[in-house]
């Protein structure tokens, strides 16, 4: 798992925004994000993890991408990165588990466990403010395993995240994001909707 050049990045890019079209992924309207944050654009992973053929190949873009030590142990928040996930691990040849929502927090559950032995990647579907990561890393740090990295297939943050461990996305999105009470006026005479991801 290495770094790829410049040339080949753009065209990892150029392949991955091709699957996003063809899957309906990417959306324009008016979006509630996640993390409260308004858009007009939105990227629904559920729509690529419809089809293994893509999620196959994104996932072996990503781990292209990755320029980190090798994972034995893949993590990933339910419900957006848990096709991705699983993909990578298996591509890896890694064990794979993930964390659930228990009253609207997420847990490491179904006697999962993490241990010295373990070095995690953790992998998300979309990140915007990295909250749900952060909350992730909460819960895997608070164990005595490694975390090697964090990765996503879209980062679509506006300012630069700090997980405090690298964080290795497929693909930057820099679509602009609004606060709830300073839209744009295209946006603000849309309904707004909130689709999962």
């Amino acid at each position: 798992m290495h770094q790829k050049s410049k040339c080949m990045t753009d065209n990892s890019d150029n392949e991955v925004i091709s699957i996003f079209k063809e899957t309906n992924a990417l959306l324009t309207g008016h979006f509630i994000l996640r993390s409260g944050l308004r858009s007009g654009h939105f990227f629904q992973c559920a729509q690529v993890c419809q089809y293994m053929d893509k999620v196959t190949k994104l996932a072996e873009l990503l781990i292209n991408k990755l320029d980190i030590a090798k994972p034995n142990t893949i993590v990933s928040p339910a419900m957006g990165g848990l096709v991705l996930g699983q993909e990578i691990a298996r591509q890896l040849n890694c064990r794979f588990i993930f964390l659930e929502k228990v009253n609207d927090k997420l847990a490491l559950r179904r006697n999962f466990s993490l241990s010295d032995s373990d070095n995690v990647l953790l992998v998300e579907d979309v990140v915007t403010k990295g909250g749900r990561v952060a909350e992730a890393l909460a819960i895997i740090q608070s164990t005595n395993c490694s975390v090697l990295a964090v990765t996503s297939l879209v980062d679509r943050s506006t300012e630069e995240l700090d997980f405090g461990v690298p964080f290795q996305p497929l693909l930057k999105l820099d679509f602009p994001t609004y606060q709830p009470d300073q839209l744009p006026e295209e946006l603000s005479e849309i309904e707004p909707t909130k689709p999962g991801s």
